[in-house]
């Protein structure tokens, strides 16, 4: 099986570091999947958008992202986020609070929603 080198960045912290036969990223210029052997690329990542991993054991890692950028080449891929989390880690309550909440910022509501849809695509894994 082929697979890559991938690392998942955030300012804060490194989310993820691995081999991995997948990554699927929400980009400016829309959806994007990359498997082993991609051409080069540099890509810009959406605000509140989702990042997708699948490592070589089949396991799929689903986060949140906010902004950044990613880089591919035949063997890596590096996403660089401004901020991050693993859709784990998200408290889908408060997120629903802040997308309800009409006072709340256009920054804020991506942030949220972007954190529902980590949390749903993988509950759907």
């Amino acid at each position: 099986m082929a697979e890559m080198s991938v690392d998942l960045v955030a300012v804060e912290r490194l989310l993820w570091s691995g081999q991995a036969s997948f990554v699927s990223a929400q980009t400016t210029e829309g959806q994007i999947g990359i498997m082993p052997g991609h051409e080069p690329l540099l890509g810009q990542l959406v605000e509140g958008g989702t990042v997708t991993i699948v490592d070589i054991d089949g396991q799929r890692i689903v986060a949140a992202v906010h902004g950044g950028f990613f880089s591919v080449t035949a063997t890596t891929v590096r996403v660089l986020a401004e901020s991050a989390e693993f859709a784990g880690e998200v408290d889908v309550e408060a997120a629903r609070r802040v997308l309800a909440d009409s006072d709340a910022t256009e920054e804020q509501q991506r942030a949220a929603q972007a954190r529902v849809r980590a949390v749903e695509q993988n509950a759907n894994a």
